[in-house]
């Protein structure tokens, strides 16, 4: 039998290639015949440069850029060169602006800027194209640091985090314009949501950063001036702030818009790059997986787009992650066949502590189903 494993990482606890090792241990375990692949995938969040590195080739620069409150942190950028010479380079936002970079958690303080180095590094090798992953950010500035790392100015210190931008009335992006011209930006975006409102960057992803509610309102509320001071109060001037993934990396998604990058769903990005759909031809049953396997998960998450790769071949598609809390009902209208929870097993607590080891248990014992001649 040959077995594809393609999960996400289970976030907090395995990155994607962890995770890959831990499923293909475990179901070796029981069918040491069976022939497994491991292919890590990824959304725009972390772990995207390091599954196109390995997948594209090409070079790894690192560049140093500031952290999310101003420490030191080192960003890979992934340059690739085509066939027609032209460059491409892949980076990551979460590299400079994501979870555990910095001692404290101040979401209120927390910039891009470092993002916005890393981009201005990128341009500096006069690509032709830059990809830049979006997810896992501490942040919630509207990509206001992006913006003053490549130039642009205001009547407020964007670089400051959202705190600073209150009050905010004017930007100039003139220089960062100029800086962009002739480029290609594309946004990989994890998440479809707009910059502001009650399914936006703030009210949404707030909490998870660390923000109170009357930090979560203060936010949206900093963003929606930020977005007149940047685009204009006409709604028809303010509607990029609508767009789908505008509000992804707490708002990096709507900078990009602004210089005029498409916003594509990073799942998209990573699964072409690596192939899905060979690897999954090649195989006899695909086995994916997430920390949280929930309804989420069909909003342009890693799993939603392997369980598609996996119907597109007619191949049975399987979910091992962490917890999961979806229903049979929705589980086949996701194209996945049987999902399995390593907290059923063990408990949080225990899947937490030890997920590689809970984790390859869990893939052993769902083998004895899908595998039960070896």
């Amino acid at each position: 039998m040959r077995v594809l494993v393609a999960p996400d990482k289970f976030a907090g606890t395995l990155s994607a290639a962890e995770a890959a090792a831990a499923i293909a241990e475990g179901w070796n375990r029981h069918a040491p015949a069976d022939v497994v692949t491991c292919l890590p995938v990824a959304d725009g969040g972390p772990g995207f440069s390091s599954v196109l590195a390995e997948a594209l080739g090409g070079r790894v620069e690192a560049v140093t850029v500031r952290g999310p409150l101003g420490t030191p942190v080192p960003v890979g950028l992934v340059v690739t060169t085509g066939a027609d010479g032209a460059v491409t380079v892949h980076l990551e936002s979460s590299q400079a602006c994501g979870h555990g970079l910095e001692p404290e958690v101040a979401p209120l303080r927390s910039s891009t800027f470092g993002v916005g180095e890393a981009l201005r590094a990128a341009l500096d090798l006069r690509p032709s194209r830059v990809v830049i992953g979006l997810g896992g950010s501490v942040t919630s500035d509207g990509g206001a640091g992006l913006l003053a790392a490549l130039g642009a100015t205001a009547d407020v210190d964007l670089a400051g985090g959202p705190d600073a931008l209150d009050g905010v009335t004017w930007v100039d992006l003139s220089a960062v314009r100029e800086r962009v011209d002739g480029v290609e930006l594309v946004a990989a975006i994890d998440v479809r949501a707009p910059l502001l409102g009650m399914f936006g960057a703030a009210r949404t992803f707030g909490p998870q950063k660390g923000m109170d509610d009357e930090q979560v309102w203060r936010v949206d509320r900093v963003l929606d001036g930020f977005v007149d001071a940047v685009c204009g109060s006409a709604p028809s001037e303010r509607r990029i702030a609508e767009a789908d993934g505008a509000g992804a990396a707490g708002g990096l998604g709507f900078a990009l818009a602004v210089l005029g990058a498409e916003l594509v769903a990073g799942t998209q990005v990573v699964l072409d790059a690596i192939g899905i759909d060979a690897h999954v031809a090649a195989a006899d049953l695909v086995v994916t997986g997430e920390g949280a396997y929930d309804i989420t998960s069909r909003s342009g998450k890693t799993v939603f787009g392997v369980a598609e790769a996996a119907a597109r071949q007619a191949r049975p598609c399987i979910v091992l992650a962490g917890r999961v809390d979806v229903g049979a009902r929705e589980m086949r209208a996701m194209g996945v066949e049987s999902a399995y929870a390593v907290v059923d097993a063990v408990g949080e607590t225990a899947a937490l502590e030890d997920a590689a080891t809970h984790l390859a248990a869990l893939a052993e014992r769902v083998a004895r189903t899908w595998s039960p001649s070896s």
